[in-house]
């Protein structure tokens, strides 16, 4: 009977969270316009060469639990293109560089019928896979592989951090979403004159929910 007792506490607590607690999954992908922020105390980089946005893509997947009908949390691992272009009478260089990301948001707003629209905000946290440097002058182009590290030889350190926050919509299990990632991470290896390099990308998704 006090076996029994407890089985029966056990499921309840179960069926109690599994109805309290809505878990659904998620795929998502779409198109990434990033850049970077390259500055010195002396020096904006990003602004006197006027650094361009390079277009890129997101995937990923996601797992989001509801606390109710208002307030959710998303966690998700993203592969998120990050980068830049430079380009002037037809000569570019563009760095192209590819970070798992997994972010994880606090997700807030009303339901309407089937549709929800929704305001999300938190941090976030990559790491680079790969990257190629590409630089193209007068008609011939050099690609060099990116050397991730930590030393001054290196080109760029493979952890990055920071902050994501946007908005989006779901109908029926279908979502769309628009982002805006700010990295706080200084992803320089030489950090002289304080020198630092932080992403900023946005990233433009759509997706599907399972469950409810």
């Amino acid at each position: 009977m006090k076996n029994l007792s407890r089985v029966l506490f056990i499921a309840l607590l179960v069926l109690v969270s599994s109805q309290t607690f809505a878990q659904r999954f998620g795929v998502q992908a779409g198109v990434n316009l990033s850049n970077m922020l390259m500055k010195d105390d002396d020096f904006n980089y990003s602004d006197e060469m006027d650094l361009g946005s390079l277009l890129g893509f997101n995937a990923g997947v996601n797992f989001e639990m509801g606390f109710g009908s208002l307030i959710s949390v998303e966690a998700a691992a993203i592969a998120n293109s990050k980068g830049f272009k430079l380009e002037e009478d037809g000569d570019f260089i563009k760095l192209n560089m590819l970070f798992i990301d997994v972010p994880v948001l606090l997700k807030v707003g009303p339901s309407f019928g089937p549709a929800k629209v929704f305001a999300a905000a938190g941090p976030y946290v990559g790491f680079g896979l790969t990257g190629k440097g590409i630089v193209e002058i007068d008609g011939e182009r050099e690609t060099e592989d990116i050397s991730w590290g930590n030393d001054i030889e290196d080109d760029t350190k493979r952890l990055d951090y920071g902050a994501k926050f946007g908005v989006g919509a779901e109908i029926s299990g279908f979502t769309i979403g628009a982002y805006y990632n700010l990295g706080l991470a200084n992803t320089a290896t030489d950090t002289e004159n304080n020198y630092k390099e932080n992403h900023r990308f946005i990233s433009i998704s759509v997706g599907y929910k399972f469950g409810k």
